[in-house]
């Protein structure tokens, strides 16, 4: 079964939706026949790659909210990863452009290091000092090769403003096509959907609702005829 999940590297929600889904995953009994893939979404797609600013003032603008207001939401948050075992700095962060992120992870699921790559951004944004914006390329090669990738390779993906660019803009068309207005947003099998960071139970319903749910295969024209097996193909006898 295949669980893809769209969300954003800026989403606080995303960062501790993850969590409450491996939670669910890590209980589930066919938690290693589940392939999970990342997805693209961009929270904030227009903004340019060098326009930087403090989180409280990104939420006052975009939201029309005081600074009391967005601290309190940043208090709650802090307070929901905390729940969930995740570090969350409620203060001095800030919010930036996240493509070229989007664009590394897209080279990552090619290297089967995609959720490496994901969790250290999710860590490096929301609880660690260090901005994964405004130190340039090199804040985020040295994440990349972190989380087990090439630095070669890194580093032509984010000299290449191309590189994997379509990629990431077929996630975000694919996401509208589904519905998904927001993240996180989870598909299971392209059968059911889960928006938001739902608690850890619900997900545990959606795996095993969906896991339920799957189509036995059914075969046209029976299944007696001659097939080559494991043990290689049988020799038609002469008679």
């Amino acid at each position: 079964m295949r669980v893809e999940i769209w969300s954003d590297i800026a989403c606080p929600w995303c960062y501790v939706g993850k969590a409450r889904f491996e939670k669910a995953l890590a209980a589930f009994p066919h938690r290693d026949e589940v392939e999970v893939v990342h997805r693209s979404f961009e929270l904030d797609p227009d903004r340019a790659k060098g326009d930087v600013q403090p989180v409280i003032t990104m939420l006052t603008r975009k939201y029309g909210m005081s600074e009391a207001q967005a601290q309190a939401g940043e208090d709650n948050l802090g307070a929901q990863a905390a729940a969930e075992g995740l570090d969350y700095r409620t203060r001095d962060r800030d919010h930036g452009n996240t493509f070229d992120m989007h664009r590394l992870l897209h080279l990552a699921e090619e290297h089967g290091r995609q959720d490496q790559l994901i969790q250290a951004f999710y860590r490096a944004n929301f609880a660690e000092e260090r901005s994964v914006f405004t130190e340039g390329d090199e804040r985020l090669v040295e994440l990349a090769v972190g989380a087990g990738l090439d630095e070669g390779a890194v580093r032509a993906v984010l000299a290449d403003p191309d590189a994997y660019a379509d990629a990431v803009r077929a996630d975000e068309r694919e996401a509208a096509q589904l519905g998904a207005n927001g993240v996180p947003f989870f598909v299971l099998d392209r059968a059911y959907g889960v928006s938001g960071a739902q608690p850890a139970e619900v997900f545990t319903q959606a795996l095993t609702r969906a896991w339920g749910d799957r189509s036995p295969l059914r075969l046209v024209g029976g299944g007696d005829t001659e097939a080559c097996g494991p043990d290689g193909c049988a020799v038609p006898q002469n008679h």
